[in-house]
């Protein structure tokens, strides 16, 4: 199911704090008061508010005992900001070279405010450094005429650059979808081969270029599913999503 969180009327805090609990869930199953109240850097009287508003907005299932667990709405928001974070911070690192402390201040204050198009584009971004990753001259003018992350303009126009076409070509030829590598095998993703929803809930998963990813297990079925793991994360791909990850195996 698919929310808005701006109709939930969530803040940075709160956005904060389900980022926090996804992160514990994802190592420990079950996260708890005082390790998010650790983690966050702040008192546990602290806490037990923000969790009380969490549980009240159907984002969290939250007991006087202190265990808490994700609702899938809450999930859903939790990754879809820890998704903004990572990749934020590797604009700021990877590509404008900021110190590592001051990206991922920077990027903890902005993800709460890209937007869905913001995310898109600055996807776009890194799927063309993943296609040409030794660069190229006119490299902006050469990633805003790429078709391969701008589908939209149909063909790439070249602008007497004749050889980037054999050498997109030659790129292509080494990669695959998600859905056609061995289980248990890892590679690393390219880009997301998508548009409009599908592309946006891959990205607000966390299914970014650059990440090197694991195919645990595909069950072949009427409706074929595809459990994947990349980071803290493990989750199932449909049909449709894996065959929309293009990527290229780890050797």
């Amino acid at each position: 199911m698919e929310i808005s969180k701006d109709n939930l009327s969530l803040t940075p805090a709160l956005e904060d704090y389900l980022e926090t609990i996804y992160l514990i869930i994802q190592e420990k199953k079950i996260a708890r008061v005082k390790e998010i109240a650790r983690l966050r850097g702040v008192r546990m009287a602290s806490v037990s508010p923000a969790m009380r508003r969490l549980s009240d907005l159907g984002l969290i299932a939250y007991s006087q005992r202190e265990f808490i667990d994700l609702t899938p709405s809450g999930e859903e928001i939790a990754r879809r900001t820890l998704a903004r974070h990572d990749l934020l911070t590797r604009f700021f690192t990877e590509i404008l070279q900021m110190n590592p402390q001051n990206a991922e201040n920077d990027a903890c204050a902005m993800e709460h405010h890209l937007s869905d198009e913001g995310m898109d584009k600055l996807t776009r971004l890194f799927e063309f450094v993943q296609l040409y990753p030794k660069g190229i001259d006119n490299f902006i003018e050469r990633f805003h005429h790429c078709s391969l992350v701008n589908p939209e303009i149909g063909r790439c126009l070249n602008h007497g650059y004749p050889e980037l076409e054999k050498y997109q070509h030659e790129q292509e030829s080494g990669r695959s979808k998600l859905s056609e590598i061995e289980s248990g095998s890892r590679a690393c993703v390219l880009r997301i081969n998508a548009r409009g929803k599908m592309r946006e809930k891959l990205l607000n998963i966390g299914i970014l270029p650059g990440i090197n990813i694991e195919l645990l297990h595909r069950n072949a079925t009427a409706e074929p599913t595809y459990e994947v793991t990349f980071g803290a994360t493990t989750l199932l791909l449909s049909l449709d999503e894996a065959e929309a990850v293009i990527v290229t195996l780890n050797k």
